[in-house]
């Protein structure tokens, strides 16, 4: 019994046009341009059913949930509820400063809130002398306690959540164990849209279906984080295969795109068209590399290298076996794969560490590559389900037992921007994009045997 959860940021704001500090401020409005943000919101998920609605008290959230809520086919039966649990991070003291005045007047602060935001520390006054607050390690508190509270409530619904950037961050980061000092490794754009599917309570499984969407916005990727210049590396998912459609564990088997992973390689190719795409590299295996020749197409000046590490995991003795003639061959092992996959070794084949080492060093081997040009550009990489999933992990600082967090949809998008500054950490700008292949915003490509 799943419980599903569409997670959306406010609007843009006055505050976010004048690049000021919100926190738990509530002087920052909509602006025009976020009013019809939250509309195209309600758009974009109008055809969903919605069993509640949360959002945080402050204005510029409750007025996107106020209009996103107008928009609903189906709006949910109780009325909209606020909590001080989806407010935003508290940072008391920069409250309505600037950011370039923070940088300046609180420079030590302002660095550990890029590098090391889990350690920044604000000395507050009170009667009785300072006290020291550590905003990112509350806001966090914070999620958790959200969880706890929302989950138990509304086990095998649909939730609405409406909120801000920072309390966005932290509840994705505490679904998944992602450590306080990644606070800073996703990304939550004004109106970004993302789902997150939980298996149960909070601390059972969950999967980020997708993570900050903003197509509907008429923005097919996320804008780059103001300030930070660098690599933007697109990863993509080949599309589907015959095998994909039978739920058939394909490996290092070559089977090639069917024609419904040839449209899905188009609809990412069209997608992906008015983007600039300087560089390109491939898993050399017939389905990403062919995906990637179709999405290159609109991209003709573009090299496409190929990497032996990128290749689909080894699923040895498995390879070409459905679900059932593994479970009647190996039993057991196929739910310890998918409950503790990094417990498994595939029989004749690969265990995910094997994995893991080689797709990373593929991915650092690409992005420092990226970074030794003069300009880095955007450089798309095709792969694979596993490798994708690694890759991911490995962005956010996750070992393998996170493995099944992530979903990667054929002919899916994800976003990973690097700064030049290598002090700052990759944003995962985007994970998991497939409204080009739907009407929706919810991924409806094959989940195929992995």
């Amino acid at each position: 019994m799943t419980t599903r959860i569409i997670l959306v940021r406010h609007g843009e704001s006055s505050y976010n046009v004048e690049r000021r500090v919100q926190g738990h401020g509530d002087k920052s409005t909509l602006t025009e341009a976020g009013q019809q943000s939250a509309d195209r919101v309600g758009a974009a998920l109008s055809d969903l059913s919605f069993d509640a609605v949360y959002c945080s008290p402050l204005r510029r959230a409750k007025d996107t949930a106020d209009r996103i809520l107008s928009r609903l086919q189906n709006p949910p039966a109780t009325p909209l509820q606020t909590t001080d649990n989806l407010k935003e991070i508290n940072l008391i003291l920069w409250e309505g400063l600037l950011f370039k005045d923070v940088a300046t007047k609180y420079p030590d602060g302002y660095r550990d809130w890029q590098t090391q935001p889990h350690k920044l520390k604000m000395s507050i006054p009170g009667e009785s002398g300072e006290t020291d607050y550590y905003p990112v390690p509350a806001l966090f508190e914070q999620a958790a306690t959200f969880w706890q509270e929302i989950l138990p409530r509304h086990a095998g619904q649909t939730i609405l959540l409406v909120a801000h950037s920072g309390i966005n961050r932290a509840l994705i980061s505490t679904a998944i164990g992602l450590s306080r000092d990644r606070y800073q490794s996703v990304q939550q754009s004004n109106c970004g849209i993302s789902v997150l599917n939980f298996a149960g309570g909070f601390g059972d499984p969950v999967q980020i279906e997708s993570m900050n969407l903003t197509a509907h916005l008429g923005e097919p990727l996320p804008k780059p984080k103001a300030g930070q210049q660098g690599s933007r590396f697109l990863l993509v998912r080949h599309g589907e295969t015959n095998w994909n459609r039978d739920k058939r564990f394909q490996g290092q088997i070559d089977v090639p795109l069917n024609e419904n992973g040839r449209a899905q390689s188009q609809r990412a190719a069209e997608f992906l068209k008015a983007i600039p795409i300087h560089h390109a590299v491939t898993s050399p295996m017939l389905r990403p590399k062919e995906t990637a020749e179709i999405i290159l197409q609109h991209h003709p000046d573009v090299r496409l290298d190929l990497e032996d590490n990128l290749k689909e995991i080894s699923h040895g003795l498995w390879e070409g076996k459905l679900e059932a003639e593994i479970e009647a061959g190996y039993p057991g092992v196929l739910q310890q794969w998918q409950r503790s996959p990094e417990t498994v070794q595939m029989p004749e084949g690969e265990n995910l560490q094997q994995v893991w080492e080689r797709a990373i060093a593929a991915w650092d081997s690409i992005v420092q590559t990226a970074a030794s040009r003069p300009e880095p550009g955007t450089t798309l990489v095709v792969a694979h389900d596993a490798v994708n999933k690694a890759i991911l992990c490995y962005v956010l600082g996750l070992e393998p037992e996170h493995f099944w967090n992530f979903k990667q949809g054929n002919g899916a998008v994800s976003v990973i921007d690097y700064a030049q500054d290598t002090d700052i950490r990759p944003v995962m700008m985007a994970m998991n994009i497939t409204v080009h292949l739907s009407d929706g915003i919810l991924d409806k490509t094959a989940a195929g045997a992995l």
